[in-house]
């Protein structure tokens, strides 16, 4: 006999937000499965308002209310349990971030909770990696957003550091990284990693998912620093308009996949790493674990 439960997951980030429907299948005796149900994509770039003038825009929080709206919706057609819906980067640094929580709750009757990097990490962390880590390993998981970038190293099948910067792709593309956040970024890194022979990276967010979709290569496999450094100076060679055209990636992610792709290879460089697996989870999917687990 089994029961299949829905969960949800909603993460607002700086380049989109994501609705995640779960399924997820308990059996007596038998671990729970989550299975992805459904996953929506708006690409709101809120990451532009607030970085650049520090606010979201009046346009972007009546797409919010739209797409919010929208997610409650499928929620219900889909007989959801239960959700959460979290912000990161772009609405941590709005000044207006409260007012827009407010208005969206009153408008869609969804609440958000802003949470800070180092939460985000925590949670992201708390995805069941078991199925991908062998224990004799080390892994630095790497989560590249469009206001931050979370890192987290596993060995022996527990995480053993965590930490989230503020260099993500919209600030990226913006130029509002410093270069004492990438030197930070360095530091850690080989702080963390000193202590172990060999580090293998685990790759996470939009942009490195579609490089690997790009690859071809089954889940399973990794991509190694070449492949991944060859790809960066093919489409870094191209125009935005020809990244569009030529290699059919969507506006919102022609831009911010080469700022993506620095954070990828200088973490593989930093960490000593020569490959990177992308197993397709994020956030959306650490909400949903941590949820059921009643880690949150």
């Amino acid at each position: 006999m089994i029961r299949i439960r829905k969960f949800a997951a909603i993460d607002i980030g700086s380049n989109a937000m994501r609705l995640l429907i779960t399924n997820i299948v308990e059996q007596e005796g038998k671990e729970a499965q989550f299975n992805k149900n459904a996953l929506v994509r708006v690409p709101i770039r809120l990451g532009q308002d607030s970085f650049t003038v520090g606010e979201i825009s009046q346009e972007n929080i009546s797409r919010m209310v739209d797409a919010m709206k929208a997610f409650q919706l499928l929620m219900k057609v889909h007989k959801v349990e239960k959700y959460k819906a979290f912000a990161t980067s772009a609405m941590r640094e709005a000044y207006n971030a409260k007012e827009v929580v407010e208005i969206i709750k009153e408008k869609s009757e969804i609440d958000i909770e802003i949470i800070d990097g180092k939460e985000e990490a925590i949670i992201i962390a708390s995805t069941d990696f078991h199925h991908l880590l062998k224990t004799d390993q080390t892994y630095l998981y790497v989560d590249v957003g469009g206001g931050s970038t979370e890192f987290s190293l596993f060995s022996n099948g527990q995480i053993k550091a965590s930490k989230s910067f503020k260099a993500g792709t919209v600030r990226l593309i913006n130029e509002m990284v410093c270069d004492i956040v990438w030197e930070e970024m360095e530091k850690w890194i080989k702080i963390i990693t000193q202590d172990y022979d060999e580090v293998i990276l685990i790759g996470s967010g939009g942009n490195i998912n579609k490089i690997f979709k790009m690859s071809g290569k089954l889940e399973d496999k990794p991509m190694s620093f070449i492949y991944l450094n060859s790809q960066y100076s093919f489409l870094n060679s191209l125009t935005y308009e020809q990244r569009i055209s030529e290699i059919g990636l969507n506006p919102d992610r022609a831009d911010v996949i080469i700022p993506a792709l620095q954070i990828y290879l200088n973490a593989m460089k930093w960490s000593g790493a020569r490959n990177i697996y992308v197993p397709k989870i994020g956030l959306s999917d650490g909400i949903v674990k941590a949820m059921y687990y009643d880690k949150i």
